[in-house]
């Protein structure tokens, strides 16, 4: 499986934030993009999730099943959890499993197991500290099992647990073919090669 870009514009608000460019990455790679506030990185990730429309370029994915779009083959976890405060933290993975089609992955109890809120699932999700609610994102990474990782700021709220859970994670869908693109300030602890975007 192979994820290109080519000769890629954005424009957002009525101004150029990229233009031209190029990047590509094929399976058991991951890239991060970086550059400074406003440069792009998280405009990217969401072209390439479907959520906004590139003013030039094109994006293609080779290898992937056909019978689904690009977007279907994707994981989006943004900046801010999309959480609903008043269902528990199961309903809330629960929603996303049957919302991104659940059945391809480990079981809610294994997800929520597996990034240590399985005591926390029926504690309404607007308790949640910052760092749990990042924790219960991550558990959609396992409860669907999608090909391509969108990761936006995904260390953000972390402790060092946390962040050496999202490594294993990351680490992990890399070795099984899997394929990251994560736009991140700091350093993650996995081989990467670098897009830079520059304002």
């Amino acid at each position: 499986m192979r994820l290109s870009g080519s000769d890629l514009t954005c424009v957002r608000g009525g101004r150029e934030v990229f233009a031209s460019l190029d990047f590509a990455v094929t399976q058991g790679e991951a890239l991060c993009v970086t550059g400074r506030n406003g440069a792009g990185k998280s405009s990217l990730l969401r072209i390439i999730a479907g959520l906004l429309t590139a003013a030039g370029g094109t994006i293609r994915l080779d290898g992937g099943d056909a019978e689904r779009t690009l977007p279907e083959h994707c994981h989006f976890l943004a900046y801010r959890e999309a959480l609903k405060p008043a269902l528990s933290v199961r309903e809330n993975l629960r929603f996303w499993r049957d919302f991104l089609g659940g059945g391809t992955g480990t079981s809610c109890a294994g997800s929520l197991s597996a990034v240590g809120l399985e005591r926390l699932s029926e504690l309404p999700a607007s308790y949640l500290s910052a760092g749990q609610r990042r924790r219960l994102a991550l558990a959609r990474l396992i409860a669907v099992t999608r090909p391509i990782w969108l990761l936006d700021e995904p260390t953000a709220a972390l402790d060092a647990d946390g962040q050496a859970l999202l490594t294993g994670l990351m680490r992990r869908h890399l070795q099984s073919g899997g394929l990251i693109v994560a736009a991140t300030h700091d350093p993650l602890d996995i081989p990467a090669r670098e897009l830079r975007l520059e304002p």
